[in-house]
């Protein structure tokens, strides 16, 4: 009775799991994205203070981890979600609202949940598995648990349960991997079954969100999970604390939805690395120009190297943009040379970078020239002064870039803001087009 009444679950999980792929073949859906400042009395000067010590806590604790460098115990702990956008997500039968940060930098989603004594503050209640008829662990011998993220994953010998933990360097969540319902969508409700980890947060902390989305190319992330071929999203400056947007599947379709400029695109690369290729999704810049004057950066100091490492990356987990030092250094000579102000005397944690403004005079109102990052295939994505410089004080204006520790570059949340950006992993393509977010 037992083995049939099994057989009976399978069955129905692999419908469910057709008609989700159905579902998002012929549609898709969006979802509204918020910043976990959202509502805070937190000035937009600490707001960005914040972020900025988040994104190089994360970077150089998250590549550490898998390029094996031993300083990377070294990291300073920093909030994880200091630098992320939200999306709201009911778990379990009946829906439990939870706001998850997304993250194309990683892969697994989890959530925090009553099994475990000591979770974070959020602002939502934490998921509780017992209200849900749909939770249910997952064994060692599920394919997820053999076969998911490297390093994610061990077996609980006693209740052969999965158990499941994923380092963020700043933090890190650990628990058991199981399965759950999900339900995604602000207009649409659909209703999927995910593999998620059912954890607590130790270390750090996460600023009233619930939990991490990934949205990677690995097989734990939502779009692997779901077999969705692209995505998209619109990020609005997060110091403005407006709605964002996230569209998955058909709805990730940069013509059907208003901009202000031209649909520009290049190439989603192949990393020979297993390791890197699994947790970010690379592009090919190969140069920069600082308005009108293109910098003298040498094509290898942006391309990947055939053993995988260097190369650029977007990540929307991030904050400020990370480039590889040589191009570092002819980007801050750039800035240095076109923009007539007082290099500020006190260090700012951070950023290598600052400049004093007068007195009475914001940061909008200083004249300096687009950044452009010129993209294989002739792409250039044009960004605007709040798109690389930020004010963390006032009175003081920061280059929202800093030098990488390894060779790779990260295009990260900051340069993103107010593009509509769309990943078609099916045709590995990476688009953007400048656009009113908040709007859409």
């Amino acid at each position: 009775m037992a083995r049939r009444a099994h057989l009976l679950l399978v069955v129905q999980l692999l419908c469910l799991a057709a008609a989700v792929t159905a579902s998002f073949g012929s549609s898709g859906f969006r979802a509204d994205l918020n910043h976990p400042y959202a509502g805070s009395p937190l000035s937009a000067h600490e707001v960005v203070r914040r972020s900025a010590r988040a994104s190089r806590a994360r970077l150089d604790a998250t590549l550490a981890r898998h390029l094996g460098d031993p300083s990377a115990a070294d990291v300073p702990l920093a909030p994880l979600t200091d630098q992320g956008y939200t999306v709201t997500v009911g778990i379990g039968t009946p829906p439990q609202p939870q706001s998850l940060v997304i993250d194309t930098g990683s892969n697994p989603i989890w959530t925090q949940c009553t099994l475990f004594h000591g979770t974070a503050a959020q602002r939502k209640p934490p998921y509780d598995p017992v209200k849900s008829s749909s939770f249910a662990f997952l064994p060692c011998s599920s394919w997820m648990c053999k076969k998911g993220e490297p390093g994610t994953t061990t077996c609980a010998n006693k209740t052969r349960r999965c158990i499941f933990g994923y380092s963020y360097g700043s933090a890190a969540a650990d628990g058991v991997l199981a399965s759950e319902t999900f339900t995604l969508g602000a207009r649409r409700k659909v209703r999927v079954r995910m593999t998620f980890g059912c954890a607590n947060l130790t270390g750090g902390s996460i600023i009233g969100a619930s939990g991490i989305m990934g949205l990677g190319p690995g097989s734990m992330s939502l779009v692997s999970q779901l077999n969705i071929s692209r995505f998209s999203y619109c990020l609005t400056p997060f110091a403005d604390r407006k709605t964002s947007r996230l569209f998955l599947g058909a709805m990730a379709d940069m013509e059907r939805h208003s901009r202000i400029g031209e649909i520009q695109t290049t190439t989603i690369l192949k990393n020979p690395n297993p390791q890197l290729g699994s947790l970010y999704y690379y592009v090919p810049m190969v140069g920069l120009s600082l308005g009108r004057r293109r910098l003298a950066v040498p094509a290898t100091t942006l391309e990947m190297k055939q053993d995988g490492s260097g190369g650029t990356v977007l990540d929307c987990g991030s904050t400020t943009m990370h480039l590889a030092e040589p191009a570092f250094k002819e980007l801050k000579d750039a800035v240095l040379n076109v923009l007539k102000l007082p290099v500020a005397n006190t260090t700012v944690e951070d950023y290598e970078l600052c400049f004093s403004l007068p007195r009475g005079m914001p940061m909008g109102a200083v004249d300096i020239p687009p950044l452009v990052l010129h993209f294989d295939g002739g792409a250039n994505m044009t960004l605007p002064r709040s798109n690389f410089f930020q004010e963390p004080r006032a009175g003081l204006m920061c280059l929202a870039v800093v030098s990488s520790r390894f060779s790779m570059s990260i295009v990260g949340n900051v340069q993103q803001q107010e593009f509509h950006v769309l990943f078609d992993l099916h045709k590995r393509k990476f688009s953007f087009a400048p656009t009113r977010c908040d709007v859409m």
